[in-house]
């Protein structure tokens, strides 16, 4: 063994976890960045005897407080008389038109923090603020001794730029229980987030009970089990038990709607069709335009040859909706249900007698046409309950439901076209927002697919330079989709610190915003998520490769980068460990003939910080061909 690059291995896997790049910054790590910050002089503690004050309306909020720092400080906060110092949340009564509906203003003396808000949720996330400049040990689970609890003295002024900030969790491919989503919704309300979007239903699963169907959860809540890479997967055998999924009963929603309405989050469900629908089809195969049989997609390729989508020509189909919505209705109080309405297959309604029977009645010509009557069935079923329709851009196909709200995933075109039209939007482009996609280089992560750095997450700017009004954009959010996230750890892990960076472009000011200090924020953050036992990734410090081919001479060159231009790269090409003795990168690399394999690591004063990449030369080539 050569113990050398043994001893450096585990170096580099020790110090991982112990570098930050940036010094602290000199105030508060606060995510999001708040409209205004006054730094005070001295501190404020909260000690057994502190009082917590609040009246009738605001009970919740302070018991939620209280609640949240119990387990680590073992204090447990009331309004009792002679308290050495308090922590007061007050409500507004002249309304402050400033901080608006969400805002709030903190201030922190030695003595005593007061938030106050015009409503109870302003008071909620000036909560959030005040946990955030409690030391990182408040995240602990369990009681932490000898600890001094202290706040630095602050002055706040703090309200959101967009209403909307969200983030979505696919249930479909894979379900996850209610006690983590309900971890999942805790951790974006502390982070200023205020809508969690649900992706109920899919081909791989149906996950909210029907009582009037119960078919979608006795049999579209299950599939075969299966590992190994999403669309390369064998399809289920004929005999082979379904027994890997799950469901959410009724009162588990409900359970989880309360949860979340003390966050001050509002859950947008999605029932997704008309295609993406054989979990449901699955159960009642009548609905679709082949008839059937069907079985629940375990993640095998069928896209276009198995027929998943709801047949717009079969009346029962928006009889089945009918019932649907109704109760998912009955169970949101939220204003919107999202109907989905992205990426179906419509090559089996043009063989449809039923669906050409529809589009004969209804002088459709195309089956974008048809897809967009459908559309328009679902947003009256959906005002019919009392909600507002929400759809994905492909909902723009074939003509816009009167009075859709858009959601622009395929970049930003469909919600330039939908606000031009005078629709509301809610902008999740997918190379902004969609966090199942590589943070890192492929070679050091988990297989996924296509590329979202932090970096670009943080760069994102919602509102484009076309947009006749901004109002209309109500905000965007992160997406989670799960087909290549196979458990919540690994949903922790691609959230986080992604979100952090959706978090503050959605909450702060444009002005206030900045790479460098969001970093350094960011790593004091991921310090309170280590205290938490919260996953995250340190892609971020990661180097990337990227090769690439001269159109002449068709020879390869590479270039190495890093999103943190403090951090340094040393590469090795012979099959042995790079460290800081190692070449260090400083322009483009020619690859030494005989050379199978490059590793890269980054270091930053002298110390790893990085991941080791090994990729193979094999590899690159075939990068230069994708």
């Amino acid at each position: 063994m050569n113990f050398r690059f043994f001893r450096t291995a585990i170096f580099t896997i020790c110090m991982l976890f112990s570098i930050n790049v940036f010094a602290a910054e000199d105030g508060p790590a606060l995510i999001p960045q708040p409209v205004k910050l006054q730094k005070l002089p001295g501190s404020f503690k909260i000690t057994k005897g502190t009082r917590l004050i609040a009246n009738t309306e605001n009970k919740e909020i302070a018991e939620l407080f209280s609640a949240m720092i119990k387990a680590p400080t073992g204090f447990t906060l009331g309004n009792t008389a002679g308290g050495t110092s308090a922590i007061q949340l007050v409500i507004n009564k002249t309304y402050n038109k400033q901080i608006g509906s969400e805002g709030y203003t903190l201030e922190v003396k030695p003595s005593k923090t007061t938030i106050i808000a015009n409503l109870p949720a302003g008071l909620f996330y000036g909560m959030q603020t005040l946990m955030q400049l409690l030391p990182k040990e408040i995240e602990s689970p369990n009681v932490v001794k000898n600890k001094i609890w202290s706040v630095p003295c602050v002055k706040i002024i703090d309200y959101p730029r967009f209403g909307w900030r969200g983030l979505m969790l696919d249930v479909s491919r894979h379900y996850f229980p209610k006690e983590v989503v309900k971890k999942y919704i805790n951790q974006l309300a502390k982070y200023k987030m205020n809508v969690f979007h649900w992706h109920l239903t899919d081909d791989q699963g149906w996950r909210i009970e029907i009582k009037s169907l119960p078919q979608l959860t006795a049999i579209g809540a299950w599939r075969a089990p299966r590992v190994g890479l999403w669309w390369k997967r064998d399809p289920q055998a004929a005999n082979e038990v379904a027994d890997y999924g799950g469901y959410y009963t009724q009162e588990d929603v409900k359970e989880i709607v309360k949860y979340a309405q003390q966050r001050f989050v509002t859950i947008l469900p999605e029932i997704d069709v008309p295609g993406h629908s054989l979990a449901a089809l699955a159960a009642y195969p009548d609905l679709s335009c082949t008839g059937g049989p069907f079985k629940v997609n375990v993640g095998n390729t069928f896209y276009g040859v198995d027929d998943n989508a709801l047949c717009p020509g079969n009346e029962e189909s928006f009889s089945f909706m009918e019932k649907v919505l109704g109760e998912v209705a009955a169970l949101f109080p939220g204003q919107y249900i999202h109907i989905g309405g992205d990426e179906c297959f419509k090559g089996f309604w043009k063989d449809c007698k039923k669906c050409q029977k529809r589009m004969k009645d209804e002088k459709l010509n195309t089956p974008e046409e048809l897809q967009s009557y459908f559309i328009r069935r679902m947003e009256n079923i959906v005002k019919s309950k009392g909600k507002k329709m929400m759809g994905w851009d492909e909902i723009l196909e074939g003509g816009l439901a009167p009075e859709a709200t858009v959601m622009s995933w395929r970049g930003m075109k469909g919600g330039i076209e939908a606000a031009k039209m005078n629709h509301h939007v809610v902008m999740t482009p997918a190379d902004n927002c969609y966090l199942d996609l590589y943070q890192g280089d492929p070679a050091a992560e988990p297989p996924t697919y296509s590329m979202l750095t932090l970096s670009s997450c943080y760069n994102f700017e919602p509102i484009p330079s076309e947009i006749p009004d901004p109002s209309l954009i109500l905000g965007g959010q992160g997406n989670l989709w799960t087909e290549s996230v196979p458990n919540y750890r690994h949903a922790e892990y691609m959230t986080w610190p992604r979100a952090f960076a959706l978090a503050e472009v959605f909450w702060s000011q444009k002005e206030r915003k900045g790479w460098d200090g969001f970093i350094s924020r960011m790593e004091r953050n991921l310090e309170r998520y280590d205290v938490a036992n919260i996953n995250y990734a340190r892609s971020v410090y990661d180097a990337t490769i990227k090769p690439l081919k001269d159109s002449v001479n068709k020879t390869m060159r590479i270039a190495l980068s890093t999103e943190i231009k403090k951090l340094d790269i040393y590469y090795t090409f012979d099959n042995t460990f790079p460290d800081n003795f190692s070449p260090r990168y400083t322009d483009t690399l020619s690859i030494p003939k005989g050379a199978d394999h490059l590793r890269v690591l980054t270091y930053h004063n002298n110390k790893p910080i990085g991941k080791m990449i090994t990729v193979s030369i094999k590899d690159l080539e075939k990068r230069t061909e994708d």
